[in-house]
């Protein structure tokens, strides 16, 4: 995937809302230019008093009009470039939960839960503050300040050229505050979280600390994150606090400039000199103008976190997608064994190898239970028969197919697979077995459940299958027995079982076997259990 993923969810939410992107430029443009007329209206009024000519009722009504105006579209303004952000990220979203679930097993292994999480969440939020406080907004602010200084050019040469020296200047300083507010702040969080982590790392350890009587310690190093968090705020606050009057001393230092020359008359009164209405406008525009200024450094800011996340977002769309071959759907069981492991070498790590030259044959109908020390690879196995890795060398074939090339949809016909852990989806105990599939009815879940014996279980909820789903209904057993009534609704030809009887006492275990035996009539069942081989009929192989 090419690494313009950003700007093509853009250009696409662009064209699937061209309304939206229309009544969104007008409205920006609209902010723009009504924010400049008041104080030209407010300019001619004040000459029109000060040359003792009637002023009509007309005036004061549009002045007050267009700033009534000017502040809706500035509402609007904001609001739909939120809208327009929102859009984008959640074109943005789409895309990542597409390519999320094309992505092979091996991602999760390499990646950690909480890292694709900060892909979806934080990365993604940056986006939209790339609209919301970055490129749309920095335009609009860079197109109040360019269409104010020109005013103030035409009316007053010399308070432009004023203006055209002290504004970098300003700019500079802006960026230097943002940057050590920023820094504060990240500062304050920083001691705000080891505060936070401090707490619970001094319960967790309260025995040890009273043997070595280090409660002092530990109450000294709380002080010092609670301190360190005090000076960052002040700091933060320091800085937000001064740098307002040196924007408002800088402005009446600009105009008071101007007035004092245009008083000495000749050529200085010509060239910074102008009515009293126009002094009036002059000073609005010298107020507003410093506002977008300020906001453009920090939109710069927004911007540049926003480059990283989205250079994050292009990492995880880049990553290797697995490999599917789409011509698998009838797959042929007669005379051909159901599962087929040629010479299989794997690891997770390339310098740990964990399976090394297994080879194994399970013909249809056959059980298999598979032994040995934690580690071995047992589980492992399961993870290639299920395609969800590709081997280091070997092969590994179910029904003369290559595993990791089976279709997803064709998967739960051919597998049935129960955890160590159920896992439990939102929604009615239907959806647990089904989860969400409306292929399966209730009559495919209560045929299920039957073979399993919980089906009486189910009828005494006043729902039935529509109960909503809560673990405190169920004991472990049942929870278990539940899990191999999800594996089977899709009635599979091979049933995998991961230890599904560790933990459990005797009474409990022997039900849960004798539900699999009913289970695994006439299926191929592959297990991993030191004692599940014994009541299931068939043989034992060691994973060594």
């Amino acid at each position: 995937m090419r690494n313009n993923t950003v700007i093509k969810a853009v250009k696409e939410t662009i064209s699937y809302n061209k309304k939206l992107t229309i009544i969104l430029v007008l409205t920006v443009v609209g902010s723009i230019t009504a924010g400049l007329i008041p104080p030209l209206v407010l300019e001619k009024i004040i000459n029109t008093l000060t040359n003792q000519s009637e002023l009509s009722l007309m005036a004061i009504i549009l002045y007050f009009a267009i700033l009534s105006l000017s502040g809706f579209l500035d509402a609007g303004k904001e609001s739909l470039i939120t809208v327009f952000g929102q859009k984008v990220t959640h074109h943005i979203r789409s895309i990542m939960c597409r390519k999320l679930k094309n992505l092979p097993a091996d991602y999760y292994t390499r990646q950690d839960t909480g890292t694709t999480v900060s892909r979806f969440v934080g990365d993604v939020d940056t986006v939209e503050t790339l609209f919301t406080s970055g490129i749309i907004s920095m335009i609009a602010d860079a197109c109040r300040i360019f269409s104010i200084l020109a005013i103030i050019f035409i009316k007053s040469p010399g308070l432009g050229i004023l203006m055209l020296l002290v504004l970098p200047l300003l700019y500079l300083l802006t960026r230097s505050f943002q940057k050590r507010m920023l820094a504060a702040q990240l500062d304050n969080r920083q001691a705000v979280g080891r505060a936070n982590n401090h707490i619970p790392d001094t319960i967790r350890s309260i025995r040890t600390l009273h043997n070595l009587k280090k409660e002092k310690y530990m109450e000294e190093r709380y002080d010092i994150y609670i301190q360190e968090g005090f000076n960052a705020v002040n700091r933060s606050n320091f800085y937000d606090a001064i740098y307002s009057p040196i924007i408002i001393t800088v402005s009446t230092i600009l105009v008071a400039i101007m007035m004092t020359l245009s008083a000495r008359g000749g050529w200085l009164m010509t060239f910074f000199g102008m009515s009293v209405g126009t002094a009036v406008a002059v000073i609005s525009y010298v107020g507003k103008i410093f506002e977008p200024l300020e906001s453009i450094g920090m939109e710069i800011q927004n911007i540049q976190s926003a480059a990283a996340g989205v250079r994050r977002i292009n990492s995880f769309l880049n990553e290797k997608e697995k490999s599917i071959i789409t011509n698998t759907s009838n797959i042929q069981i007669d005379d051909i064994p159901a599962i087929r492991l040629n010479n299989l070498h794997f690891g997770y790590e390339t310098n740990k190898e964990i399976l090394r030259g297994l080879t194994l044959n399970v013909n249809s109908g056959e059980h298999i239970t598979l032994i040995g020390r934690t580690g071995a690879g047992k589980s492992t196995v399961f993870k290639l028969l299920l395609g969800l890795y590709e081997p280091w060398n070997g092969t590994v074939d179910i029904y003369g197919k290559k595993a990791s090339s089976i279709q997803e949809t064709e998967k739960r016909k051919l597998f049935g697979y129960v955890e160590q852990t159920f896992h439990a989806v939102p929604g009615s105990i239907l959806d647990q077995i089904t989860l969400g599939d409306t292929t399966f009815t209730k009559e495919h879940a209560k045929k299920a459940l039957q073979t399993v014996g919980l089906w009486d279980t189910i009828t005494k909820f006043s729902d039935g299958l529509d109960t909503p789903y809560q673990e405190s209904l169920f004991s472990k057993g049942q929870i278990q027995l539940l899990s191999i009534a999800r594996a089977i609704v899709s009635n599979p030809k091979i049933l995998l079982l991961d230890e599904i009887t560790a933990n459990l006492d005797s009474d409990t275990e022997q039900r849960i076997l004798e539900a699999l035996q009913a289970a695994s009539l006439n299926r191929t069942m592959l297990s991993i259990s030191h004692r599940l081989y014994e009541y299931s009929g068939g043989k034992c192989i060691t994973i060594s």
